[in-house]
């Protein structure tokens, strides 16, 4: 797995439901807690988390997406920050692992997990994902030279896309017919090389061919 891995956060009402619903475009869950409220789903390339927003500790809202991350090193990773000019940087441990918080572009709190082996209260699972599928994120257009130097750092920068407010993308490499027809149960649009979805939360997901 790569050093940073991008992770878009979804707050929802229903883990489940999203759940189901990134399966079937070809997403795996690798680690979800054994309470229910959490479970980070793995594509090709990049994660999506789904937290529970009735355990949000950050006021989260359901259907709400903001961006995260997994890192190898925080302490690495907090040098690169630093170095880049950043200055409002925080590391701290908490009971599923150490998390390092930077303010992005536009305020935005930036949360970023480091990787453990210590599942204590957690579930493993090594189903493998889709490799035809990448997690590749909308962001705020009106802070897009921000964005790509924050994601500069990361070594990410071309795993984003802009356009209004943060939003769950992806991009596959699957016939968007073949996904429309596994997603009939939902509504979809599809135009040219682009499907919109509304997933489980009421909330737009568009996929890029």
């Amino acid at each position: 797995m790569n050093d940073v891995v991008i992770r878009p956060l979804r707050f929802t009402d229903d883990v489940a439901g999203m759940r189901a619903f990134l399966e079937m475009l070809g997403l795996r869950a690798r680690i979800e807690s054994e309470r229910g409220g959490w479970v980070d789903m793995r594509a090709g390339r990049g994660m999506v988390a789904l937290h529970s927003a009735a355990d949000s500790s950050t006021g989260g809202q359901p259907g709400q997406t903001s961006l995260s991350f997994e890192a190898a090193d925080i302490d690495l990773l907090k040098e690169r920050f630093e170095q880049a000019g950043y200055v409002d940087i925080a590391v701290w441990d908490e009971a599923y692992g150490r998390v390092l918080k930077v303010t992005g572009p536009g305020g935005a709190h930036i949360y970023i997990d480091e990787r453990s082996d210590d599942l204590y209260g957690y579930k493993l699972n090594e189903s493998e994902p889709d490799d035809r599928w990448l997690v590749t994120p909308q962001l705020d257009a009106g802070e897009e030279a921000a964005w790509r130097g924050f994601l500069a750092v990361v070594g990410l920068d071309a795993l984003a896309r802009f356009g209004s407010g943060v939003r769950l993308e992806l991009t596959t490499s699957e016939e968007l017919t073949a996904v429309r027809e596994r997603l009939s149960g939902y509504r979809t649009a599809l135009s040219g090389d682009t499907l919109e979805i509304t997933d489980p939360d009421g909330q737009l997901v568009v996929v890029h061919g």
